[in-house]
């Protein structure tokens, strides 16, 4: 499942490496504190590793 939009993908990556241990977890904000609860590490990595060109920066 690709992110739709640059903020989902930037928020997957912050949960992502929290959950990998290479950030605290404590750093998390918003979304990305819930992506790290709710997701598998699996489901982060797909949302992450989405190409950033053609995103909006929000979704509408």
């Amino acid at each position: 499942m690709p992110a739709k939009s640059k903020a989902q993908q930037k928020a997957a990556g912050a949960a992502l490496a929290a959950k990998r241990g290479d950030m605290p977890k404590a750093k998390l904000r918003g979304a990305s504190k819930e992506m790290e609860k709710s997701m598998t590490e699996k489901e982060l990595e797909e949302l992450a590793e989405t190409k950033r060109k053609n995103l909006p920066n929000k979704k509408n």
